[in-house]
Order: C-alpha cells, then sequence, then structure tokens
C-alpha cells in the first residue's frame, strides 16, 4: 500500500504499490477497455453454464424416456400375453403402443430443443443407445409386424417378442444408466464452472480495485491532499506527475496554479476583494440581463411585454415611474405605450411626442442614452416630468440591430447617479426589448405571409373549380346550339338543364371561395393603401369615395390594418353591387378607440335575413367575422337615405405596432 508524505517545500507522494499501470494512456480509454474485457468475459462464462444447464435438462428428459422405453416393451408383451385371436380391438391397441414405442425412440434419436430433450453426445451413451434401435428393428418389431399381420404365425411371433423382451429392458437399462452417468459428469462441470466464475469475479474485483486504485484513487488523494496544502496557505505545495493521462494534466496544472498562487499571494487578498465585489456586480447584472431576457421571449402580447419590462426597470432601479414609449418611423411620433406612477394628465398631454421635442424625443433623435437632473438644467424651461414632481430622469433607446424602435424613460422624485455598470445595464436591456419589438412585429409578417398563401389557394381553387365549371358550360352551350339547328328538343331540353346544374355548381363554389378569399397590404400605412383602393372604385364606378383621417394614435399593426383594409373593401363591393349611390364617404378616428365608418347615399336596404340578397348576407357575414376577428364592435345602420358601415375597435383591445 502507498503513502502521501509531506515534507518541507512540498508534497511528495511515496508509493510501493499498486504500480502505475497504463497511465500514459487516457483514463476513459482504460476504463472502457476494463469494462469490455470484463462484460466479454462475463457473458462467456454465463452462457458457458446456460448451456450446460440445459444440457443437463435435456438429458433428464432423455433419462425419463430412455425408462418409458421399458414400460412400453412390457405393456406390448402384456398386450401380447393377453391377445385374443379374433380381437381387431386388441390388434389395433397393440399397433397404438408399436407406434408411441417408435416415436419414443425417434424422440430420443433426433431430439427436442424445446422441451428441452438432448441425447448426451458421448460415444457410449450413443452406442448404447445404437444397441438398443438394433435390437428393436431387427427383432421385437418384425415379430409385432408379424402378430398384427399374419395370424398363422402369430403364436411364434408372440413366443419371439416375450423371449427377446428381457434382453431389450436389460439394454435398456444400460442405457439409462449410461445416460445418467454422462449426467452426472455434466453436474460436475457445471458446479466447477459455476465455482470458476465465482472465483474468477473475486479476482476481477479484486484485479478492479487495484487497477482502480492506481488509476483513481490514488491521483485523487495526491490531489486531495495538495488542496488541503493549499487551504492551509502552503502554496510551495506539489504533486507528482505519473502519466500523461488526465490525471496527469490535472496534476500539471496543479501544481502551475500552486506556483502561480505563490508568486501572486502577496497582494492576493486586495484583488480578490477587488474581484468579488466586480464579479458580485456583474453576476447582479447578468442575472437582471437573463430575467428580461427570459421575460420578454416567452409568448404574449407587446403591450404586456412592455408593461412587465417596465415593472422590472422600475423595480431594479428603484425608480418612482417610468413610460415605454414605440416609435413609428412613418411620421417620426414617439406613441406612450405602458406606463408607471405617472398622473392621467402627464399621460394625456405626452400621449404623443414628435422625436426631437422634449427630453425623451430629443433622446431618440440623437440615438444616444441620456441622464437628466432637473436641478441642473434651466429653471425657465418647461419640463412636464418636473412639474410632476421628479428631480431626474434616464432615458435609453429601444433598439433591434442598427434600428431604433423606441425609448424608455425612468423618473426618479430624487436624484439618481448612475455608476457605469448601471449606465451599461440600463443601455443593454433595450436590446432585449428591440428584439421582443421585432420578433412581434416578424410574427405580423409572418402571419401576412400566411394571408398571402391563402390568397394563392384562393387562386388554385377559382382554376380548379369555377374555371372548371365555366368550360362546362361553354360546351354545353355549344351543344345548345347544335341541338336548336337540328331542332332536337329533346336535346334542347336536356342541355338546358346541364347548363342550370352547371350555374348552381358554380355559384356554389363561388359562395365558398368568398369566405375564405385574402388579399395582401399594400406597401406604405393603411392611408396610402385605401387611397389606392377608393381610386380604383371611382374607376370602376364613377362614384367619388372621399377619405378623411382624425387622431393622432398610435399606428395599429399591420395585420389589423389588413383586417380593416378587407372591411373597406367588402363594403365599397356592396355599395357597387347593391346601393346605387351617388357619393361614398370614409373615416378614419385614430383616438384612444379606433373607429372606421364607411357611409353612402344610396337607397338602402332592409336588415332583416330574410329580404337580404344571398351575395349580401356573405358580405355582411364576412365584415362580421373580420370585426369579431379583430375584438371591434361592428354595426350596421340603413335606410331609405343611405347605409352606414362602422366597426369600433376600443382602446383596450388595441395593439401596439
Amino acid at each position: 500500500m502507498g503513502e502521501i508524505k509531506l515534507v518541507q517545500g512540498g508534497l511528495r507522494l511515496a508509493l510501493t504499490w499498486p504500480p502505475s499501470l497504463g497511465r500514459n494512456h487516457k483514463l476513459g480509454v482504460r476504463l472502457v477497455s476494463v469494462s469490455l474485457a470484463g462484460l466479454v468475459f462475463g457473458l462467456a462464462m454465463v452462457l458457458g453454464t446456460l448451456w450446460l444447464s440445459w444440457a443437463l435438462e435435456g438429458a433428464a428428459a432423455a433419462i425419463n424416456d430412455s425408462g418409458s422405453l421399458r414400460v412400453q416393451s412390457v405393456r406390448l408383451g402384456l398386450t401380447l400375453s393377453q391377445l385374443s385371436t379374433q380381437s381387431a380391438a386388441d390388434i389395433e391397441v397393440l399397433r397404438r403402443q408399436q407406434q408411441a414405442l417408435a416415436q419414443t425412440l425417434a424422440s430420443l434419436r433426433e431430439g427436442d430443443p424445446q422441451r428441452p430433450l438432448r441425447m448426451p453426445s458421448s460415444l457410449a451413451v450413443q452406442e448404447q443407445f445404437a444397441r438398443v434401435t438394433l435390437l428393436w428393428n431387427t427383432t421385437l418389431l418384425p415379430a409385432l409386424l408379424a402378430v398384427t399381420h399374419d395370424e398363422i404365425s402369430r403364436a411364434p411371433a408372440v413366443s419371439l417378442y416375450l423371449q427377446e423382451l428381457p434382453r431389450f429392458v436389460e439394454q435398456t437399462d444400460q442405457l439409462v444408466s449410461r445416460i445418467e452417468s454422462e449426467n452426472s459428469r455434466t453436474t460436475t462441470y457445471l458446479r466447477g464452472s459455476q465455482l470458476a466464475l465465482i472465483v474468477m469475479m473475486l479476482v476481477g474485483s479484486v484485479a478492479i480495485i487495484y487497477l482502480l486504485y492506481g488509476w483513481v484513487i490514488r491521483p485523487v488523494q495526491a490531489l486531495q491532499a495538495g488542496i488541503a496544502q493549499m487551504t492551509a496557505r502552503n502554496f510551495s505545495v506539489q504533486v507528482p506527475i505519473e502519466g500523461r493521462d488526465e490525471f496527469g494534466e490535472l496534476a500539471s496544472g496543479f501544481n502551475d496554479m500552486a506556483a502561480q498562487l505563490k508568486a501572486l499571494y502577496a497582494d492576493l487578498e486586495d484583488r480578490v476583494s477587488q474581484k468579488t465585489l466586480q464579479l458580485a456586480r456583474q453576476n447582479r447584472a447578468l442575472s437582471t440581463l437573463y430575467d428580461f431576457s427570459s421575460y420578454l421571449s416567452q409568448p404574449g402580447e407587446l403591450e404586456q411585454r412592455c408593461a412587465g419590462f417596465l415593472k422590472k426597470l422600475v423595480e431594479y432601479f428603484d425608480a418612482d415611474g417610468g413610460t415605454v414609449r414605440i416609435l413609428d418611423p412613418r411620421q417620426n411620433n414617439l406613441h406612450l405605450t405602458v406606463h408607471q406612477g405617472l398622473s392621467p394628465n402627464f399621460i394625456q398631454v405626452e400621449q404623443c411626442v414628435h422625436t426631437g421635442d422634449c427630453l425623451c424625443g430629443e433622446a431618440v433623435a440623437l440615438g444616444e442614452t441620456q441622464l437628466h437632473d432637473f436641478r441642473k438644467l434651466p429653471v425657465e424651461q418647461h419640463y412636464l416630468c418636473r412639474e410632476e414632481g421628479f428631480n431626474s430622469i434616464a432615458i435609453a433607446q429601444i433598439t433591434s440591430g442598427a434600428a431604433t424602435l423606441g425609448s424608455y424613460t425612468l423618473h426618479f422624485a430624487e436624484p439618481r447617479e448612475f455608476s457605469g455598470d448601471d449606465r451599461r445595464l440600463f443601455d443593454s436591456v433595450g436590446q432585449h426589448l428591440g428584439v421582443a419589438v421585432e420578433n412581434q412585429r416578424l410574427l405580423a409578417r409572418t402571419r401576412e405571409l400566411a394571408v398571402a398563401q391563402e390568397r394563392n389557394l384562393v387562386a388554385q381553387g377559382l382554376h380548379d373549380s369555377i374555371a372548371q365549371g365555366l368550360n362546362f358550360l361553354k360546351l354545353q352551350v355549344q351543344m345548345l346550339e347544335d341541338s336548336l339547328k337540328r331542332n332536337a328538343d329533346s336535346e334542347v331540353l336536356e342541355s338546358m338543364q346541364m347548363i342550370k346544374t352547371g350555374l348552381r355548381e358554380s355559384y356554389d363554389d363561388v359562395r365558398e371561395l368568398l369566405l375564405n378569399f385574402r388579399i395582401k397590404l399594400e406597401a406604405g400605412d393603411l392611408h396610402q393603401t385605401l387611397h389606392h383602393v377608393a381610386e380604383r372604385f371611382t374607376r370602376q364606378t364613377m362614384i367619388p369615395v372621399s377619405i378623411q383621417v382624425e387622431g393622432q394614435g398610435a399606428p395599429l399593426p399591420d395585420e389589423q390594418q389588413l383586417q380593416l383594409l378587407f372591411i373597406v373593401q367588402e363594403a365599397l363591393s356592396n355599395i357597387r353591387k347593391h346601393a346605387k349611390a351617388k357619393a361614398v364617404k370614409v373615416i378614419l378616428n385614430n383616438a384612444q378607440d379606433f373607429v372606421l365608418s364607411v357611409q353612402d347615399d344610396g337607397c338602402g336596404f332592409d336588415l332583416s335575413a330574410s329580404s337580404l340578397e344571398p351575395e349580401q348576407r356573405v358580405g355582411l357575414t364576412i365584415m362580421q367575422e373580420r370585426a369579431a376577428r379583430l375584438g371591434a364592435h361592428f354595426a350596421v345602420v340603413s335606410d331609405a337615405r343611405g347605409t352606414l358601415v362602422q366597426l369600433r375597435l376600443a382602446h383596450h383591445e388595441r395593439v401596439a405596432a
């Protein structure tokens, strides 16, 4: 057994047992090799014992069947001695007994792995079995056949069988004895192999313990002893390197570390203290960033993400209030999305801020993080934040890559100074929020692409259904013309019936496609796209359309804008088909609530479902479904002076773009 000795100037490991066997090879290779060797040996021994057990079971079954030969042969002799010359039933019994004995001999000769039944393969057993088989085939079996087939020679055959029966029983007894002797030897082999397996398991266990001690335990003990010395601030400790395996690399690294610690120990405590404080701040910052990132990566609406973001930011910096604003790049406006700790008057006034205005807009215009102490700003300068009772604010940008998506602000009632780490953290969380905002917008774009894909499906459906129906109707019309020229009245009626059927099927296809129709929002905002739609409607119908936009609310996301565009198009389609209008007015009121109105001066219609034309019912149903998808209230008012279609999206149902 080895021992570990601590001497002055370092650690010395004095070992006499076990040797460093194979320490120049990787530990994993050695462990796997030993494990595989043990597995292969164990499997070989287990398979050997299983084979011996199977052989014993087969030999035991052979002993039983060999013993049954004696019983069967004696039973045949008893049957022969009681055989009546005129009894066919006795002859049949004799034949069955003869077949049973022959089947037993065949089973012993061929074996049966399933039982198992196996005749030992030793020469003595096989020779004795051959004698038994020969005696049966040459003497007893011919005598039995003569009994069952020839009544004249029956008596001599019975006498011959009874005369040879003792010799057959004697040979069978010898066969059983030899099988039992062979089985006894096999049992001895089995017990010997089991004892050998036990011995080899003990030897293998000792060998594995021996190897593990030299490969793992001893190097670990050396490292433990070295660590204990380092804990006692003895940095002169050295662990012996005994090989090129993992523990050798660990020992080399340990020695290098001890040497470096010894060289640096003079000023180690101060450096550790500084590093500890620095790591604590960094860990806190990393933990906060991870918390923000984990929270913003969760599914949910943008307002919900921004509200949670602002709440965590206010708690971390111990602020008294805060805001998150989303930038509308089309109009360069910052729209207040979420807020905390602010008065209703502040929220009303600061709902929309142009970039460059006030401190928040100025920070976005400059694209930098800003900290303002109102005590250091001119008193005559008007700041709503200062009037709210705040003494300082911190503003940072919401960014995604090189793009600025908005800003967030913290309000402090007491002046607050930001350290370098605080400022970096305050600036960094905006990038995580920017990723969340950009992901939300990408999700909206994905939905828009899905709409475009649905449109392609509709186009395919038109080709596969309506175009096919029109081709069918065209063919029927040609057949109708031909029938009219020939004055074939029956064919004319048949063609007209086919045309009616085709028209009805095509109409049903159109209704089904109308319920699934989708279009893609054109480039630009909703106002521009509505102008394009109105111009196209005027060109088609010569009915003027005026578009009126009111309010300075935040823009709706593209998905909601797309649904609003569909509703306007469906309303204009109904006006073109049914209203007989002279003018149309479209009003968008984008305040806290978003209100869309489409009004015409046409003839109006009865709102009861029974009086509506099928196309009108389909159009109203489509508009109602789209409004429900937005979570908006949909209403239709119609009389003789015209029709008003109005959609109202409440502020709590709005989604930030």
